[in-house]
C-alpha cells in the first residue's frame, strides 16, 4: 500500500520524543485515539510542534543498528552515497547482483528491492508532511514563527517530489492525509505537474525561510533560503529552464553567505561541518543518532566492510597537477603511486595501493595473498583495487557502526558549477570573469589549487565542465542524476568498466572471453543501459499489485 496516511507520523513522533512525553509510546497508543492525541494534545504548544518539524527531516528512525543495509531516505548515508554504485564512478563491493548496479545495467524490473524501499519512505516523509501542515496551525506561535514552520515542511515535501520527478517521472501528488482506501486508489500525475508543483513550494518555502547566514548554531542542519534555493536551481537544470536556474543560483550568490572552503577532505569526514560551504546536510550525533557509515565503507585492515569501491574511469578522469588530462601513455604516470603528479582531489577522496589509511598500509594488489585487502572477488574487501578516503575520518576511533559524520547534500561548489552550466546552456557570454568566479573557484581552493581554466568553445568548456563536476562532487550521490539529466546515461553506462592498474599481476581479472587490458587493469563488470527504457524507474510492483492505478 502506498504510504499517504497520516499514521505514521505518528509512531516517528513517539520514537524521536519519548522522552518529552509522560508515558510510553505503546500506553499511548493504545491509551490515545490517533486523531485526538494529535488534535486535542499534541499541537497545543511551540516544543512539541519543533519536535513534530524535526521528525520530518528523517524518513525512518534505526532502532536496533545505526548501519544502513538498505536506503531508508535519499538524504541517508546508503540512500544518497550508494546511488555512485548506479554510475561509472563507483561499485559496490556486493557484486553484479546489488541492486544498486541493477538500477542501471540493463536488467532493472520493478521487483528491485531498492524501488521499494526509496517509495515507501519517500511517501512516509510526505505524509507525515501533509498531517504537520494540516495541524500546525493549531499550535499558539507566532505568524513569523508559523511561516517559518510551514516553509521549513514545504521545503522537505518538495524535495521528496523533486527525487519523485528525476527518478519516476509520473508519480502520485497527494498534498493531503489520506485515508488507506484512498491511498489505495490514488492515481499517477504526469512529470510536467510534479516540476511544476516542487518549483513553486521551493520558491515559496526560501520567500518564507531565514537565510543561511541566520540560521544560529543550534539551528545548523535545517532548511535555510539558501538550501530551497540550490534545490529549485536543480530542477530548472534538469528542466532545461536554464534562465530561471541562472536566477535562482545569482540569489544564493548574491547573498554572499556561503563560500568555498580552503580544506577540501574537512568537508566530508566531520572535521569541518561547521564550513559555509556546506549549506545543507543530513545531521548526526554519536550514541543519540550517529550512522554506520564507517562501517560500510572503511577498508578492511581498519576493520571496515569496504562497500563503497571506486571505479577506474573516476580515477582516470583527475588530470595532472599541470591541468593536462590524464594519460597511461605519459611519463608522469605511476602505477606504484596512482595519486602522484594528479588533482590533489584524487588522493582526498580515493585509497589506492600502498597508501596508508589511519596509518595502516592499505594493500590490494591481487597477487597479496596475505592481505586482508587483496582485490578478488570472494573477500570482503575491493572489487576494484581502489578504496574510499572521502566521507571517512581516519581520526575516527569509536564503533564504527555509531558515527557522528554528517553527509553533505549541497555544497556552494555545486551552486557555482551548475551557475556556470545555466550560463553556458543558456547561451550567455562565457567569459573569464565568470569562470573565475564559479569553476577556478572551486579550483583554486588552498588544499587543491589547480590551474586556472580559460575561455573555450561552448562544447569544450561543457567537457571541461562535466568532466570538473565529476571529481568536484565525486561519490556525493549526484552522478548517476548527472548522466540521467544530460542525457548521456545511454552513452557511458554502457561496456566494460575496470579498476585499478596492477602491470605484471599473475591474478589479473580478464573479462571472459576477452583479452588482457592493455593497462593491465583488473576487469570489474560491464553494463548495458537500456535507452528509452531505463532513464525512469519502473513503480514498484508491490504497489502496482495493491493498486492497478499505478502501473
Amino acid at each position: 500500500m502506498i504510504h499517504i496516511s497520516y499514521k505514521p507520523i505518528k509512531l516517528a513522533l513517539c520514537i524521536l520524543f519519548a522522552s518529552s512525553l509522560s508515558t510510553s509510546c505503546k500506553k499511548q497508543l493504545e491509551t490515545n485515539p490517533l486523531d485526538k492525541f494529535a488534535n486535542e494534545t499534541f499541537w497545543t504548544n511551540e516544543t512539541n510542534a519543533r519536535a513534530a518539524l524535526t521528525g520530518l527531516y528523517k524518513a525512518e528512525i534505526q532502532m536496533n543498528s545505526l548501519a544502513e543495509f538498505s536506503p531508508t531516505d535519499w538524504w541517508s548515508y546508503n540512500g544518497l552515497l550508494y546511488l555512485e554504485f548506479a554510475s561509472d564512478n563507483a561499485y559496490d563491493r556486493r557484486g553484479d547482483n546489488s541492486v544498486f548496479n541493477k538500477l542501471s545495467d540493463g536488467t532493472l524490473t520493478s521487483n528491485n528491492s531498492n524501488l521499494d524501499n526509496y517509495w515507501m519512505y519517500t511517501y512516509k516523509k510526505i505524509a507525515r508532511v501533509n498531517y504537520f501542515l494540516e495541524n500546525i496551525d493549531k499550535t499558539p506561535i507566532s505568524a513569523d514563527l508559523l511561516a517559518r514552520f510551514k516553509a521549513e515542511a514545504r521545503f522537505i515535501r518538495a524535495c521528496q517530489y523533486f527525487y519523485l520527478s528525476q527518478y519516476w517521472g509520473d508519480a502520485p501528488l497527494v498534498t493531503k492525509t489520506l485515508t488507506p482506501s484512498e491511498a489505495n486508489q490514488v492515481s499517477k500525475a504526469k512529470k510536467q505537474e510534479l516540476v511544476t508543483f516542487v518549483a513553486r513550494e521551493l520558491q515559496e518555502a526560501a520567500n518564507d525561510l531565514p537565510s543561511y547566514g541566520k540560521l544560529t548554531t543550534a539551528e545548523r542542519g535545517r532548511a535555510s533560503k539558501q538550501a530551497a534555493l540550490a534545490f529549485l536551481g536543480r530542477i530548472q537544470l534538469a528542466e532545461k529552464s536554464y534562465a530561471d536556474a541562472i536566477k535562482s543560483y545569482e540569489q544564493i550568490i548574491n547573498a554572499n553567505e556561503n563560500s568555498i572552503d580552503p580544506n577540501y577532505s574537512g568537508l566530508f569526514n566531520g572535521t569541518n561541518e561547521t564550513s559555509k560551504e556546506i549549506i545543507f546536510a543530513t545531521q548526526y550525533l554519536v550514541d543519540l543518532a550517529g550512522n554506520g557509515m564507517f562501517q560500510h565503507n572503511f577498508p578492511a585492515i581498519a576493520g571496515g566492510w569496504h562497500l563503497h569501491c571506486p571505479l577506474g574511469s573516476l580515477v582516470e578522469s583527475y588530470g595532472f597537477t599541470d591541468g593536462t588530462a590524464f594519460s597511461y601513455d605519459d611519463a608522469r604516470y605511476n602505477a606504484q603511486d596512482i595519486s602522484k603528479n594528479r588533482d590533489p582531489r584524487l588522493a582526498f577522496t580515493v585509497i589506492t595501493n600502498g597508501d596508508r589509511f589511519k596509518n595502516l598500509k592499505y594493500t590490494s594488489h591481487p597477487d597479496s595473498t596475505l592481505s586482508i585487502d587483496q582485490l578478488t572477488t570472494t573477500k570482503q574487501a575491493t572489487r576494484t583495487g581502489y578504496g574510499l578516503r572521502k566521507f571517512n575520518d581516519e581520526g575516527f576511533s569509536g564503533n564504527l557502526q555509531n558515527s557522528g559524520a554528517d553527509v553533505p547534500i549541497v555544497r556552494y561548489a555545486e551552486v557555482l558549477l551548475s551557475y556556470l552550466e545555466a550560463k553556458l546552456e543558456n547561451g550567455d557570454p562565457i567569459t573569464s570573469d565568470l569562470l573565475d568566479k564559479t569553476i577556478n573557484a572551486v579550483r583554486k581552493r588552498s588544499s587543491v589549487n589547480m590551474p586556472a581554466i580559460n575561455v573555450q568553445s561552448s562544447t569544450s568548456l561543457r567537457t571541461t565542465l562535466r568532466n570538473e563536476r565529476r571529481i568536484e562532487l565525486a561519490l556525493e550521490g549526484l552522478r548517476y542524476w548527472d548522466l540521467l539529466r544530460w542525457g548521456i546515461a545511454k552513452d557511458v553506462l554502457k561496456g566494460d568498466f575496470y579498476g585499478a592498474p596492477f602491470p605484471n599481476a599473475k591474478n589479473l581479472r580478464i573479462k571472459s572471453g576477452g583479452s588482457k587490458d592493455p593497462y593491465s587493469r583488473w576487469y570489474v563488470t560491464s553494463k548495458s543501459f537500456r535507452a528509452g527504457q531505463d532513464e525512469h524507474w519502473p513503480i514498484p510492483q508491490n504497489e502496482v499489485n495493491i493498486n492497478p492505478n499505478l502501473k
